[in-house]
């Protein structure tokens, strides 16, 4: 098995759980937690979720800019969007800032002041961490094409 093959087995399962794991919250717990305006909900699987997910958004962060490198994609050509496999690299490291960005917020403003009376400001949060993770799949998905 070459390098590449293994960095995108680990990409992909990495992948399954990152981005599972939040339709996951977004379908079943945050729901249920919107319904009965309770934040254990979201809290409490976030709590289980935490280390299997960071571990796995590691994983993807690393064996995405190994895989990048391995396309030819180095630190030097990002985000000048020359080529169909760049695109794809500079689009999904933007949504990965984003993501971390949104992780900023709901750990330092969201989070320690959540209750019933700001639930929904959790739950924008929740479903564009999903969406963005969707998006950075059907992204690393181009790749097999050329990119976009």
């Amino acid at each position: 098995m070459k390098l590449h093959h293994f960095l995108l087995i680990i990409h992909l399962i990495s992948a399954t759980i990152w981005v599972g794991g939040h339709l996951v919250l977004s379908i079943r717990y945050l729901p249920l937690a919107l319904k009965q305006k309770d934040p254990a909900i979201i809290l409490n699987y976030e709590k289980k979720f935490e280390a299997l997910g960071m571990s796995s958004l590691l994983l993807l962060i690393i064996t995405g800019i190994m895989m990048a490198y391995d396309f030819g994609v180095s630190f030097d050509s990002w985000f000048s969007f020359s080529s169909g496999i760049e695109k794809v690299v500079s689009v999904k490291l933007l949504l990965l800032l984003s993501t971390f960005l949104l992780a900023l917020i709901a750990q330092f403003s969201v989070i320690p002041n959540l209750s019933k009376h700001n639930i929904n400001k959790m739950a924008v949060l929740i479903i564009s961490v999903t969406l963005i993770g969707v998006t950075m799949l059907i992204l690393g998905s181009s790749i097999r094409y050329g990119g976009i």
